[in-house]
């Protein structure tokens, strides 16, 4: 992966952790926090080099991401509301294709 797939895989990390945060705070969800926290942790496994090889972070990465957007469009069309979900999976959208875009 590209120094520049790393670093927004970093910010969407801190993004959904902090959505998981929120969703906990909010609304008392632990569901959240801990869905949000294992999700960060499988990106943190694919965004330290060395610890898989690229290809295998990179899909690793594309894999959590695309299930994240099934989980947010599900709840965004549950919800019918903008926020979280909706929000979330503009975001998930916007990281999986700055990811893959080359510079």
């Amino acid at each position: 992966m590209s120094n520049f797939a790393i670093t927004v895989l970093w910010i969407y990390i801190v993004l959904l952790v902090s959505g998981g945060i929120m969703g906990f705070l909010k609304a008392k969800s632990q569901v959240s926090l801990i869905m949000s926290v294992a999700c960060a942790v499988l990106l943190i496994v694919a965004a330290i080099r060395g610890l898989l090889s690229v290809n295998v972070a990179s899909g690793l990465a594309d894999l959590v991401m695309a299930a994240l957007l099934v989980v947010f469009t599900i709840r965004l069309a549950k919800t019918k509301k903008f926020m979280p979900a909706g929000m979330m999976l503009v975001v998930t959208v916007a990281a999986l294709a700055l990811r893959h875009i080359r510079f």
